[in-house]
């Protein structure tokens, strides 16, 4: 009799938990407010910059959490090149124009909770209604450049990318680059919080699934399939981050990318 009572307590405090926990998250998203939907296609480059240019530029509390390990190894900052083919609101409407191009440059941090977390070091974009956008530091490009060439016969298909982004106060980012397309593994949906450098209230959570390909990688080594490769970045607030010492550490495309951003 004092083993079923036993297991009959012990039964109520695991459905009680389950039920907390159940509450718990719903609260937690419930606690999120949809922002946008967006379809896009990127190419994000893991770059090695000045610790010295890069640290000042967290927000307080923040610190860099650079992997010491593994295909994002020595990685401080990534530049990540975006076309934003479709931008649709919570009600499935375009949001502004509907699409958008952009670079932006980001940081993988620790926040001031020791979390995971990614610090947006500043942008360029195309849309005037997107500048200083969502993170307060995105400068209008005065040009904005992206083509994709696709070519091949049968299966073997090859990729060029050219982007090109300037501001009028200087800051320009620039990538070329030709490879041979192969498969590439899909992502499983996660959620990262992305923070403003200049403030840090200003917090985005990006939940994205998505296929990459690491077309090249410095620790990983696996198959190169760049063909062709030049990253140019200068200029403006951007000089100090690139004083031509910057190294690019992994070449990542990717083909897709589902996304939706929320705010807490």
């Amino acid at each position: 009799m004092q083993t079923m009572t036993l297991a009959r307590s012990s039964r109520a405090t695991g459905l009680a938990a389950g039920a907390c926990a159940l509450f718990l998250s719903g609260a937690s998203a419930s606690a999120q407010t949809l922002v946008e939907n967006s379809a896009e296609v990127r190419f994000q480059l893991d770059l090695h910059v000045p610790d010295a240019a890069l640290t000042p530029l967290l927000p307080p509390g923040f610190t860099l959490n650079v992997a010491a390990q593994g295909p994002a190894k020595d990685c401080n900052l990534r530049a990540i090149f975006v076309d934003r083919l479709t931008v649709n609101g919570p009600d499935g409407k375009p949001v502004g124009k509907g699409s958008n191009r952009l670079v932006y440059l980001a940081a993988p941090v620790k926040d001031a909770s020791g979390a995971n977390a990614q610090v947006v070091i500043g942008g360029l974009t195309a849309d005037a209604a997107d500048a200083p956008g969502p993170f307060g530091n995105y400068l209008l490009a005065t040009t904005a450049t992206a083509r994709r060439a696709i070519g091949g016969e049968g299966l073997a298909v090859t990729e060029t990318q050219d982007w090109v982004f300037q501001a009028a106060s200087g800051e320009h980012l620039e990538m070329h680059i030709a490879f041979e397309r192969g498969v590439s593994n899909r992502g499983t949906a996660s959620d990262t919080k992305f923070y403003s450098s200049k403030d840090a209230s200003k917090v985005q959570i990006s939940k994205q699934e998505q296929v990459l390909e690491i077309l090249r990688n410095a620790t990983t080594n696996p198959p190169d399939k760049v063909k062709a490769f030049s990253f140019t970045a200068s200029g403006g607030s951007y000089a100090k981050l690139f004083d031509g010492t910057e190294k690019p550490v992994s070449w990542d495309n990717i083909s897709w990318m589902n996304r939706s951003v929320s705010v807490p």
